[in-house]
């Protein structure tokens, strides 16, 4: 055997080990799913039990239950019932019990095989980096194109981290945006409801919203700050403002009540519209952004499978 098909064996083994072990990552992960599920289940049905237990001892030992239950010549028939109903609420608990035990079994040795493989990706990228110096430094004709390949790559994986920490930005501000609107939604509505009523509790409640929404806008203008600076790693320049017509006129609707109703309804809406904007304009720019994410993913994959294929070969 050469020293080079000894090479590729290794890689191929630690490749094998590796796949492996992303089985069982995703084995031990629904395996911790499913042992919470049961353990919450099994909680529920142990209450269950025991309210079940509960309602037998009183018909077997007498009391105002059993009392009841006399009177109307139905105690026999109740306590049958009572005693059947905590006869399946048992086997339910013990069914759960034992297929928590088997369960429990199954994480513990998807465990001891991910402890016994140890860590084959790293093997793996030691065994790949090895022969691709080889590779280059020998002048074979695979080399140069993996050198090409690790340039492509490393320019997509950059890319990559940027949109999907642009996303991410984009993500937090669409959200804070959000909150933005659904306060000057309900302020909307106390406005409405202060134009008909004309009373001061629906001014008050009217004002509360506006500021709230005056908080929210501040920690949204944050967001967008945010986002813009991640738009413009990817290229995008975009100075993504609120309506200027919000932080300032929150206030001076608080503290001037010359205003008519009719007229502060009417900046509301005006001003939630203009704030929606902004945010189908965020909501958009995210999809481009998945949109992209996903093209340079695939080529991140389709680079990573032809770098492998190289060195395979």
């Amino acid at each position: 055997m050469t020293l080079s098909s000894a090479g590729d064996d290794e890689i191929r083994d630690a490749r094998d080990r590796a796949r492996r072990r992303d089985q069982l990552l995703r084995q031990r992960a629904t395996l911790l799913t499913q042992v919470e599920e049961v353990r919450g289940l099994l909680a529920d049905l142990e209450r269950q039990l025991a309210k079940e237990d509960r309602d037998v001892a009183k018909l077997e030992q007498g009391g105002f239950a059993a009392f009841l239950a006399g009177l109307t010549g139905g105690k026999e028939e109740r306590l049958a019932r009572e005693r059947a109903e905590a006869v399946a609420a048992r086997q339910r608990v013990t069914g759960q019990r034992t297929r928590l035990e088997w369960l429990t079994d199954d994480l513990r040795s998807t465990e001891q095989e991910l402890t016994a493989l140890g860590n084959p990706h790293h093997e793996l990228e030691v065994l790949l980096d090895r022969k691709e110096r080889t590779l280059v430094e020998s002048g074979d004709p695979r080399g140069r194109e993996l050198a090409d390949i690790a340039a492509r790559l490393a320019n997509v994986t950059a890319d990559l981290r940027e949109h999907q920490e642009a996303r991410q930005a984009g993500i937090a501000a669409g959200q804070a945006v959000g909150y933005v609107l659904r306060h000057l939604g309900s302020a909307r509505g106390a406005s409405t409801w202060d134009m008909f009523s004309n009373g001061g509790f629906a001014d008050m409640v009217e004002h509360g919203h506006l500021r709230q929404a005056d908080e929210a806008a501040w920690h949204a203008q944050g967001a967008l700050d945010r986002f813009s600076r991640e738009l413009a790693d990817i290229g995008v320049s975009a100075a993504l403002q609120l309506p200027k017509v919000d932080t300032r006129w929150f206030a001076d609707v608080f503290f001037d009540n010359i205003i008519t109703d009719a007229i502060k309804h009417q900046r509301i809406a005006r001003t939630a519209e203009a704030v929606r904007e902004v945010a189908a304009w965020v909501e958009a720019m995210v999809d481009q952004i998945s949109a992209r994410s996903g093209e340079l993913a695939r080529q991140q994959e389709s680079l990573g499978r032809r770098h492998e294929e190289v060195l395979s070969s």
